[in-house]
């Protein structure tokens, strides 16, 4: 077993090296189903673990398709447990883009570069930096906290959490409320700095729309041609503005936006308070209604041949209990001479900006930065906390960076050139230990 000798006489000792070292294994997850590295991963932090003597439990749902966890004891044997946890998988990226190696962990400019420097391999480091400070230090929580390392949550994961809930629920025994991406990192609104901690998440569904028609010969005259119906059916899809629609979460976001800058929200404008949000109006302005992005089309094989059926897939993003008036809508857009699969689906989240575990982050976070704001908000993507909330738990983001002005953080995710301070790492996981030290 490799001895990692660093001094860790604070919670954040480790966490930059750690970092690096996650993004050095190439764990890329392909639509495919196929990916790279997860193995490897887990088995490094397995190891990591298990040096400050603290056992692991390793699942391969697949072949390399590994997921790690471990449960540190609490004092009060009947107070819930809480779940942190992290995936190991990241999305491929095309190194020509990048300027740099993305996966060497590259340290440049006080910032940590590579592919999941911030999506998320930072919070699995946090993690693990401020476990291994807590053994060291012979810290023992008030609960029972299990510390869970997923696989695949990049492309379903069918392989990563939901094997995991289906198959091995007995790992979350006693668990309530857990932490993951994406919340919890600032961004500055009406000269205040604000932490956006994720209450909500978009719901998703990735259809297939599938259009018959007449096959022949591309010369003739044919009123019934697949291709025709398909490329109407998207585009009308493509063009439909859904409305504004604001739910709990993204109400109470905007009215402490209104506070922090005299700017009230317009449903007819939204643009006009979005504007305040600088680069966070992007990952914002995604929740304020459904959307359906067409993505995929697919018919024919031979310019003068009019084939007999065409495929189109559209990304449909949902927000809470709106999944059925959505898919009545896009077949409403799409006509009755096409049909529409679902291939893939799960289910939109929103919970309280309240209780214990919300009151225990506003403190950590408070007590690191004194001046700052906490804000509920809406990710417009998914997490593993989908899975998980099938066994009642309930699920926040979490992952608590203080960022500098000028960062185009949000685009970060998925993006090029993708990169986390070193700086917000370490205040990251002060928070961190300071929450699980204390909830």
């Amino acid at each position: 077993m490799t001895q990692h000798t660093e001094t860790t006489s604070t919670p954040e000792g480790e966490t930059a090296r750690i970092c690096r070292e996650l993004i050095r294994f190439d764990t890329s997850n392909y639509s495919s189903g196929e990916a790279e590295g997860e193995r490897q991963a887990a088995e490094y932090v397995a190891e990591l673990i298990q040096e400050v003597g603290l056992e692991t439990q390793y699942f391969e749902s697949a072949p390399g398709r590994a997921n790690v966890f471990t449960r540190l004891e609490g004092s009060d044997p009947t107070a819930d447990a809480l779940l942190v946890h992290g995936h190991l998988d990241v999305v491929p990226a095309m190194a020509q883009d990048w300027s740099v190696d993305p996966f060497a962990g590259e340290l440049k400019d006080g910032m940590i570069w590579g592919r999941g420097a911030v999506d998320m391999k930072d919070m699995d480091a946090m993690m693990l930096s401020v476990l291994r400070h807590m053994r060291r230090t012979g810290t023992v929580p008030k609960r029972d906290i299990v510390f869970g390392f997923f696989a695949d949550e990049e492309a379903g994961m069918r392989y990563g959490s939901k094997y995991m809930v289906n198959e091995h629920p007995e790992v979350f025994e006693g668990v309530t409320d857990a932490l993951s991406e994406v919340g919890g990192y600032s961004t500055t609104i009406g000269g205040r700095r604000a932490y956006l901690l994720q209450t909500a998440e978009k719901g998703l569904l990735w259809l297939t729309l599938h259009a018959q028609g007449q096959a022949g010969h591309g010369s003739g005259l044919h009123e019934d041609n697949a291709v025709t119906t398909l490329s109407r059916a998207m585009a009308n899809i493509g063009e439909y503005t859904w409305p504004v629609e604001l739910t709990k979460t993204t109400r109470a976001f905007l009215d402490h936006v209104t506070e922090l800058t005299g700017v009230e929200f317009d449903p007819q404008n939204p643009q006009q308070l979005l504007r305040e949000l600088g680069d966070v109006a992007r990952f914002v302005g995604a929740t304020l209604q459904n959307t359906s992005n067409p993505t995929v089309l697919d018919g024919g094989d031979k310019t003068n041949v009019i084939p007999g059926s065409a495929q189109g897939a559209v990304d449909v993003r949902f927000l809470p209990e709106q999944k059925e008036h959505v898919l009545a809508k896009l077949q409403e857009l799409a006509g009755d001479k096409v049909r529409i699969e679902a291939e893939f689906t799960d289910i939109a989240l929103e919970v309280p900006f309240s209780g214990t575990v919300v009151d225990a982050m506003v403190a950590a976070l408070e007590a690191e930065d004194p001046d700052a704001v906490v804000l509920p908000y809406m990710l417009g993507a998914g997490t593993d906390n989908k899975s998980l909330s099938t066994l009642g738990i309930t699920g926040y983001g979490f992952v608590p960076l203080q960022l500098p002005d000028g960062l185009d953080f949000t685009g970060m995710f998925h993006g090029v050139d993708e990169r986390v301070p070193v700086a917000s790492l370490e205040f990251g996981s002060r928070v961190l230990d300071r929450l699980l030290r204390s909830y």
